[in-house]
């Protein structure tokens, strides 16, 4: 191969590229086509620039998607999960000093505040 050729080649893969008419790089076409083939430049270039365009985006995604995933026997087990979901027993309401009224459930209009509770 002569320098001359690699300027043609270049030359001609970069016309292909702009005009968008080389096949998906990797894909069973552009693999069949030969190492001389401007064609086939052309969709390495178009590669490297989706590559250089939303390479960091796919490599944060691959390595999310690959990362090793803890055992399924180490997360909780159903009966964990029943008693975690059953409903708390209430508890009495107890103004803060300092904070807002508390509006009490269940009673509209009433409000429970620190100096009511210090009266108790």
């Amino acid at each position: 191969m002569e320098p001359g050729d690699v300027v043609a080649l270049w030359a001609s893969a970069k016309s292909l590229f702009f005009a968008h008419d080389f096949p998906t790089y990797a894909s069973l076409e552009c693999r069949q086509l030969g190492p001389d083939d401007p064609r086939r430049l052309a969709a390495a270039l178009d590669a490297a620039e989706k590559w250089r365009k939303y390479g960091t985006d796919v490599t944060q995604w691959l390595e999310e998607a690959s990362a090793p995933k803890p055992p399924i026997w180490t997360g909780r087990t159903q009966a964990e999960l029943d008693e975690a979901a059953k409903p708390k027993p209430s508890h009495v309401l107890r103004a803060t000093p300092g904070w807002p009224p508390i509006a009490v459930p269940g009673q509209p209009g009433r409000y429970l505040t620190h100096a009511q509770e210090m009266a108790a």
